[in-house]
């Protein structure tokens, strides 16, 4: 057997699924695995970190002999201070590596879109969230926990706007949009009427119907005025986190970056993309959109790496090795 390496543990653990990195100090990508989504907030801490355990063994396996310096975990459902404290205390006593950190998937995005630590994140996946930082430690965030915090998007939630404006066209409540066929015709079924109440009944799938979100977006570049007034409203709420974070920290009127991640905002819609820069330019006209071309784990790893005081020579190599991966 070789002799050990040294390593940090990165885990990306999001409302849709989880990747873990195993990567050298040296900036080498050792291991990796994917798993599925990471509900702490349903399941309880323990429970949640129980399921990254099998993730981080196969990651780990795969690298060879390491020895794990830090593990960064970059989590969603991590929102307010008891659940970060909660999967803190959980993950420490598992003992993985030898120090770790918990923060908010956010801060997985934000290092892997930016060098420098500062910046704006928006994040819109299955849900929608922001975290803005700067250099002096300031930092601006938000509750994220869904409605009752204000929040609107996110691909678990826009399936179900398109569902809500292709009900009321179907019984005449709201005006006609292509969703009102689309919709039904994609998952195999007639009509509105029996789409909803095969979703009611349990009998699709919460994957299937998450195919519903993407759909939206066609429909809505297809010119479909309802559609594409909910993908506006999507770039509004993607625009009003940004502004508001710009304007927490002060630096509405300079030059920022926001980096845009998330399922949503990496698929290429480009009506969405058009709304959310033209939003920007109006409100913050020197804030620049920059789309993550990495997967958000390398993000945390580059945090892993900084703790460990690597240098830029690893963090480089790790960029280079993730480039082109599917995130």
């Amino acid at each position: 057997m070789g002799l050990s390496v040294e390593a940090v543990l990165a885990i990306d653990a999001g409302n849709s699924k989880t990747d873990v990195a195993v990567v050298a100090a040296d900036g080498r990508l050792l291991g990796t695995s994917r798993g599925g989504a990471f509900h702490p907030h349903r399941v309880g801490a323990e429970a949640a970190v129980d399921g990254l355990a099998p993730l981080v063994s196969e990651a780990v396996e795969r690298s060879g002999p390491v020895e794990l310096r830090h593990l960064s975990a970059c989590l969603a459902n991590v929102d307010l201070p008891f659940e970060h404290d909660a999967l803190e205390s959980a993950l420490a006593g598992r003992a993985w590596a030898a120090t770790s950190e918990v923060v908010n998937d956010t801060f997985a995005l934000l290092r892997a879109g930016l060098d420098s630590w500062r910046g704006i994140a928006v994040i819109c996946g299955a849900g929608i969230n922001c975290t803005g930082v700067l250099p002096d430690g300031r930092t601006a965030r938000f509750a994220a926990v869904g409605t009752i915090s204000g929040d609107w998007g996110g691909g678990a939630f826009l399936w179900q706007e398109a569902m809500w404006w292709a009900a009321r066209a179907e019984d005449g409540r709201g005006p006609d949009t292509l969703l009102r066929t689309a919709l039904p015709q994609h998952l195999g079924l007639p009509s509105m009427a029996e789409l909803i109440e095969a979703i009611h009944a349990g009998r699709v799938p919460e994957e299937r119907c998450a195919e519903l979100t993407p759909l939206l977006f066609t429909v809505a570049e297809a010119g479909d005025p309802v559609a594409a007034d909910v993908v506006r409203h999507q770039a509004r709420e993607v625009v009003a986190l940004a502004v508001a974070a710009a304007r927490r920290l002060g630096v509405d009127e300079e030059p920022i970056d926001v980096v845009l991640g998330g399922g949503v905002l990496t698929a290429g819609h480009q009506l969405l993309m058009e709304e959310i820069d033209r939003g920007l330019a109006a409100v913050a006209p020197k804030a620049q959109t920059r789309v993550v071309t990495i997967p958000p784990v390398a993000g945390a790893a580059l945090l892993g790496l900084d703790r460990i005081g690597a240098g830029t020579g690893a963090h480089q190599r790790l960029r280079d090795a993730y480039t082109g991966m599917s995130s």
